[in-house]
């Protein structure tokens, strides 16, 4: 059974989390999210964030495990690099339902010019983390 990320329905617990430690975030694109993100210089949210009411996030040492449960066979995949501080108020930290803590952005409007640094990745290869 795949995992599923916690919908708006679940209760999820915020927390907080040392941003110092976490300064950076990152977001997991497909293909066609990614250059449709390039085209328009805007991402609005894949349709789990639609459904959910946030953007997923993930920290560096999240990364390869999000691929590995929700993106395994697709390629290439784009990992794009923000700034936590840069979201302000609007990045939450909070469970997922297997108690681990991402990052939740509450704005659906990334910028492409907020990305700090990007990779793709070939058959799911060389993940960073």
């Amino acid at each position: 059974m795949k995992n599923q990320h916690p919908t708006k329905t679940n209760q999820l617990k915020t927390v907080v989390v040392n941003t110092e430690v976490k300064d950076k975030v990152y977001k997991i694109f497909t293909e066609s999210e990614w250059h449709t993100f390039q085209d328009t210089g805007q991402f609005k949210g894949s349709e789990d964030d639609l459904r959910d009411g946030f953007i997923h996030l993930s920290t560096k040492e999240q990364v390869a495990g999000v691929i590995e449960r929700y993106f395994s066979g697709k390629h290439p995949l784009y990992v794009a690099e923000f700034s936590a501080p840069d979201f302000l108020n609007k990045l939450k930290w909070e469970a997922s339902a297997s108690s681990e803590i991402y990052p939740h952005l509450y704005r659906f409007d990334l910028l492409s010019r907020e990305i700090k640094s990007f990779v793709t990745l070939q058959n799911n290869k060389n993940i960073p983390g």
